[in-house]
């Protein structure tokens, strides 16, 4: 073997090391359960039709505690190994078709974890606990436009 055959040779066996090492770096990687649950609950409130997320018992509670997760409420994960299992409390806006929303849903949220997570999403469950008519959208904006309006008088 010649002395570029043997060079060329170790710098194999050395990038072929070097990436044995990334790869043992990257199997430690943990990932929090609420930075999957942030991950979800902003793919799902992007989608057009969802008025809003559901704050659900336990995410009341944490609330009056004064542990706000305002992006991930209205959902909860299920980590078991590298599988994920998200389940979405979600209010729709009335007159939308919620089959398709639902879907819509699911599929940005998969892909939003599967994506930046590396983690395989077993499923994405959408549970629709209310609707919201145009009336109190309308409503709400009212109040928060008055809100501006008297802090910028202020």
């Amino acid at each position: 073997m010649s002395k570029k055959e043997e060079q060329a040779e170790r710098e194999v066996e050395e990038i072929v090391a070097k990436d044995e090492e990334k790869v043992e770096i990257a199997t430690n990687l943990n990932i929090s359960e609420d930075v999957i649950g942030i991950i979800a609950g902003l793919a799902a409130s992007e989608v057009e039709g969802i008025a809003g997320m559901q704050l659900g018992f336990v995410d009341g509670i944490n609330q009056m505690f004064g542990n706000n997760k305002k992006y991930s409420k209205g959902v909860k994960i299920e980590l078991e190994g590298r599988k994920v299992t998200v389940d979405i409390f979600v209010n729709v806006k009335y007159g939308v078709r919620i089959p398709d929303v639902a879907w819509a849903a699911q599929t940005a949220v998969k892909n939003s974890v599967e994506t930046m997570t590396g983690l395989e999403v077993a499923a994405v469950n959408i549970n629709v606990q209310g609707i919201i008519f145009e009336k109190e959208d309308k409503k709400a904006k009212d109040v928060k436009e008055e809100k501006v309006e008297e802090e910028t008088e202020e």
